[in-house]
């Protein structure tokens, strides 16, 4: 079979496609023939070996410590383990596999704990833009930021992977919702939900005077001191992502930033969830939530796509079609 490898750190110039094994599924694995594959800045950031997130997220110092890049998969279930008992062969299913196996090839042995129907309407290429950046939105706000109905929730990066569903789940659970982005996204985000809207390029609402009970920031860059000003007296800040200035800001100083029973400094990092992707799967076939797809480039151009994401004005998800 075909797969991307990432034989070291650097630009997407290091990729190539070469043939590989194809995989045979552990007992209580499945062997998933892939068909549509996502990127994140996950892999953006094993990519070109940002040091600190690389070993934030488990990699190696000189060398990455798995040579087959790719998180966010959809396809269909061609074999599996002797111990498999929620998926059968010939199954569609999606979901997040970064530190299992590699999603940039035509074939992936997966943990059948990764994995879950795929949502019944939404194609391949949709439901691979899905697992990591819908499962960040929603642990960012439900979890690490407590999400209440009726709470005023502001969204900072609102046109990007995490951004869009964040806007979307933050509405499905019955906030007012604030997106901020580019003039280009604000109807975009109004499409999505949005009660309200923020041209950044034109207004800073660190500076507004308006307070909200939960920001959740996707690649936030102002400084945390700001981001705490525009919170309620209990409000809640969560980090999702950011450059390496902020996140090592909200790990040094975000303890020491919140107040006891008063304004809190958290960050998200998505956890692998099985219950969490049928979470998203409910709420994608009640039609609350859909995700946003700015391109899709074919498996030969993988490196392309990486490269358009490291732009960093992707609108939505960026998805890699590996099938022909």
């Amino acid at each position: 079979m075909k797969a991307v490898i990432q034989p070291s750190y650097g630009s997407p110039d290091v990729l190539r496609i070469v043939d590989v094994g194809k995989p045979s599924p552990k007992e209580a694995e499945v062997l998933v023939k892939i068909q549509a594959a996502s990127v994140n800045a996950y892999d953006w950031h094993l990519l070109t070996a940002d040091i600190f997130l690389v070993r934030l997220m488990g990699g190696a110092w000189f060398k990455p410590k798995s040579d087959r890049p790719g998180a966010d998969i959809s396809g269909v279930v061609e074999a599996v383990g002797a111990a498999v008992s929620q998926f059968k062969i010939g199954d569609e299913v999606y979901g997040d596999i970064a530190g299992a196996s590699g999603g940039f090839a035509e074939y992936a042995a997966v943990p059948e704990s990764l994995l879950a129907p795929r949502p019944a309407n939404l194609t391949f290429e949709q439901a691979a833009a899905v697992p990591m950046a819908g499962i960040t939105a929603l642990q960012g706000l439900r979890d690490v930021g407590s999400l209440r109905p009726g709470q005023k929730v502001l969204i900072q990066g609102a046109s990007g992977g995490v951004g869009t569903f964040a806007v979307q789940i933050a509405k499905a659970f019955g906030a007012e919702v604030t997106a901020v982005c580019s003039t280009h996204n604000l109807e975009q985000a109004r499409s999505l939900g949005a009660d309200d809207v923020i041209d950044y390029t034109r207004e800073d609402f660190t500076t507004s005077g308006k307070k909200y009970d939960l920001i959740l920031a996707a690649n936030g860059y102002h400084p945390l001191a700001d981001y705490r000003r525009a919170l309620t007296s209990r409000g809640i800040y969560v980090m999702a992502g950011g450059k390496f200035r902020q996140i090592l800001g909200a790990g040094l100083s975000g303890s020491r930033m919140s107040e006891p029973n008063g304004r809190q400094i958290k960050m998200v990092s998505a956890k692998h969830s099985q219950a969490d992707l049928l979470v998203l799967k409910e709420m994608i076939e009640a039609g609350k939530v859909k995700p946003v797809i700015d391109r899709v480039f074919p498996f030969s151009q993988t490196a392309e796509a990486l490269r358009y994401l490291g732009t960093g004005h992707a609108r939505g998800k960026v998805v890699i079609r590996m099938q022909a």
